[in-house]
């Protein structure tokens, strides 16, 4: 079969692998929705917990539903002694490296692990959801000679993971923000991220495998890097007297400018204008405006290109948040993994479902019945 005869989509741009009930996009007017519901109103209203509820089963809660979700995430969020144990043995590595370590661990103590039922799915989605805040807290705490801090029941989600995290009960103001950040990172449609976790679901790998998967491809830098990418730039310039040099001089050699564009939105990124918000209130809370000034200069140079599609993405204005609230740069992805686990078990659990196995092909261009020289005659 020859180049001619076949259509190649790299990087399988715009094919549409199935049907979905998790997430929608539409680029072009700047539209998100969870299972029908607009992140706009998730965002605003919409606690974190809420979205996991929505996003693994499907409707919003009750007050009952959600008091019941609630309780389950809490009684699951310590994690086995030996999974510490795992932590501290490969502390010195990246934290999505221990992430995805930590939660392959996490499978040898669950006890539906080999159960992939859709209720069995359910309360995992729900258990791991729990757990991976407790497992990046954990090491970030063990990396630097301290000793993980249990979970704080009195806490909400978002709260918990700061506490854990940074030692002390968060500001209301502070966790509100971090349960926004949340809500806007957890589902977004078959990112590449989401493809590979429905990739290992299609084998009928244990969900454990396929949340693993998942994390594996989130950690590459052009996935779940971005909002780290954006606070180095940040640091790069110094000051918002510096903005446009710097972006001009990024554009001459014809290199991106980080937290811009994005491979689905044409208009602006729907997540980004409520994470932006909380980003200047923060910025002057904490008394450090010239962060948010730095931004926001970086925006209004850019300008010009927004005509063109190219507008500031979700991960423009998350790094600043994590770095205000003081979680280190090469945590970002991290906090990225956080939100998404509830998207991606939606999506794992319809892969379960769809009962098929991904197997694309790919074009061969290679030689064709090269001759085989015996190992005595070969040059």
């Amino acid at each position: 079969m020859t180049d001619r005869h076949v259509e190649l989509k790299r990087g399988l741009r715009d094919v549409h692998v199935d049907r979905t009930q998790s997430s929608f996009i539409d680029g072009r007017a700047g539209k998100l929705l969870y299972r029908g519901y607009n992140i706009d109103d998730l965002a605003r209203h919409s606690s974190f917990e809420e979205v996991v509820y929505l996003l693994i089963r499907g409707s919003l809660p009750t007050s009952a539903q959600l008091s019941e979700l609630d309780a389950a995430m809490k009684a699951s969020r310590a994690i086995p002694d030996n999974v510490i144990e795992v932590i501290r043995l490969t502390s010195r590595a990246h934290p999505m490296d221990v992430l995805r370590t930590a939660v392959s661990g996490l499978a040898a103590f669950d006890p539906d692990t080999a159960d992939d039922s859709t209720e069995a799915v359910v309360r995992k989605g729900i258990r791991i959801t729990a757990q991976v805040p407790t497992v990046v807290a954990a090491h970030a705490r063990i990396r630097n000679g301290q000793d993980p801090i249990h979970p704080d029941d009195g806490l909400d989600h978002a709260g918990n993971f700061l506490y854990m995290l940074l030692g002390e009960r968060p500001e209301p103001e502070d966790a509100a923000l971090i349960n926004r950040d949340l809500v806007l990172h957890a589902d977004h449609g078959i990112n590449a991220s989401a493809f590979t976790s429905r990739v290992a679901a299609s084998t009928q790998a244990d969900f454990h495998a396929a949340i693993t998967a998942g994390v594996a491809a989130l950690k590459g830098p052009i996935h779940g890097g971005a909002a780290e990418a954006v606070m180095k730039m940040t640091l790069d310039i110094g000051s918002k007297d510096n903005v446009e040099s710097y972006v001009k001089n990024l554009r001459s050699m014809g290199k991106p400018v980080m937290g811009f564009g994005h491979p689905v939105y044409k208009a602006l990124d729907p997540r980004s204008v409520h994470i932006r918000d909380g980003a200047r209130a923060l910025s002057e809370r904490k008394g450090r405006p010239q962060w948010f000034s730095v931004l926001e200069r970086v925006v209004d140079v850019m300008e010009p290109y927004a005509r063109k599609g190219v507008h500031p993405n979700v991960d423009f204005w998350s790094g600043a948040v994590y770095s205000l609230l003081g979680i280190p740069d090469d945590l970002f992805i991290s906090m990225f993994a956080i939100g998404r686990i509830p998207g991606w078990t939606s999506q794992i659990m319809e892969q379960y479902a769809a009962g098929y196995i991904i197997r694309p092909r790919l074009l061969y261009n290679g030689p064709m019945d090269t001759a085989y020289v015996p190992i005595d005659q070969r040059a």
